[in-house]
């Protein structure tokens, strides 16, 4: 399946059902009078968040999406139908922008998120609404009104707990292949990274988290550069960033700065993310080669450096552990803010 995050389409919801100009007929009925039924209301569209979706490929073909209109009202009273939603189903993660691509509608982060993206045209009164003492016989209805319409961009940015960065071929796939049961293309070139990849850490029954690996970044990312920025927007709300650099490099520092630079320059508090710094590969390096490297390494970056091996899985699970206490540190603050939230006012009354 292709891996689609970006997509524009165009949604309109549907117009009301005009009501109905009829008089009572019927045997033996001297005086009938107005009997004319109301039109119905048109389809709203939503939008909604959903589980089980990681893509937005079924947006691609099919850009185009309207709501029923609203049934006319009928004679004898009767109502027009209703005309039946549109509803968007989209993945968790998803958002919303206007046509400007700036201005965002809707943020779907939770499952079972829904959201009225427009709501339908009202039915027109049939002709029974405008009777009265003077006006015993009235011969017009109102027009349903009309529907609204909009384009809008669907971008997604997947919900991830921990985010996989580096240059192209830093070992990026292989470590996620290590740390969980995802399958990436791993190969001996840059560049294998084509799209997100998604992977469930599963270090035990109570430390789960999500980790995502974005294609490899290189100088001029920020400025569209590469594909990493393109992709850069899927980490965003990631707790924490794992750093991997290639040991097996000449430069290393020149390495781990330019990621830091394609960082700092796309903003989104990429740069402020908490970052764990570490040397991939290191088991195709000599005792003394990866001593001196992560010394090198760690007087440039001033942090501590751990040293992994996707191959041999030396430090993985070391370096995961200590990416889910961030992960976990960040989940109990967003939950004693959101209680903070909810809680009453200290200061007010309560029984």
């Amino acid at each position: 399946m292709k891996f689609l995050d970006e997509c524009k389409i165009y949604v309109r919801s549907g117009n009301g059902g005009g009501g109905a100009v009829s008089f009572r007929r019927e045997k033996y009925i001297e005086y009938g009078g107005p009997d004319g039924g109301d039109g119905g209301k048109g389809g709203d569209v939503w939008i909604e968040a959903v589980e089980g979706l990681n893509t937005l490929i079924d947006y691609r073909y099919h850009q185009h999406f309207k709501a029923e209109t609203g049934v006319h009202g009928m004679g004898r009273n009767r109502h027009g139908h209703n005309g039946e939603d549109a509803v968007l189903r989209v993945p968790v993660g998803t958002q919303v922008f206007a046509e400007d691509k700036e201005t965002l509608l809707v943020d779907l982060q939770t499952a079972g998120t829904r959201v009225r993206l427009l709501k339908g045209g009202n039915g027109g009164f049939g002709n029974t609404h405008f009777k009265g003492p003077i006006n015993q016989a009235p011969r017009h209805a109102n027009p349903g009104q009309d529907g609204e319409e909009l384009w809008i961009w669907l971008r997604l940015k997947l919900i991830a707990d921990v985010g996989l960065v580096g240059l192209p071929n830093a070992g990026k796939s292989t470590f996620l292949a290590a740390a969980s049961a995802a399958k990436p293309k791993i190969a001996d070139y840059p560049f294998t990274t084509l799209a997100p990849n998604l992977g469930m850490v599963d270090l035990s029954e109570g430390e789960r988290f999500i980790l995502a690996d974005i294609p490899g970044l290189i100088e001029g990312a920020s400025e569209g550069a590469g594909l990493g920025v393109r992709f850069l927007g899927h980490v965003e709300r990631t707790a924490t960033l794992i750093h991997l650099v290639d040991g097996t490099q000449d430069d290393i520092v020149e390495a781990w700065r330019t990621v830091r630079r394609e960082l700092e320059a796309y903003g989104e508090e990429l740069g402020d993310k908490t970052e764990i710094l570490a040397l991939s590969k290191v088991d195709a390096l000599d005792p003394e080669t990866r001593k001196a490297k992560v010394a090198e390494l760690k007087k440039a970056s001033k942090a501590k450096v751990r040293q992994v091996s996707g191959v041999s899985g030396e430090g993985v699970t070391e370096l995961l552990r200590e990416a889910f206490a961030l992960v976990r540190e960040r989940k109990g603050e967003a939950a004693a803010e959101i209680a903070a939230q909810e809680a009453p006012d200290a200061g007010g009354w309560t029984p």
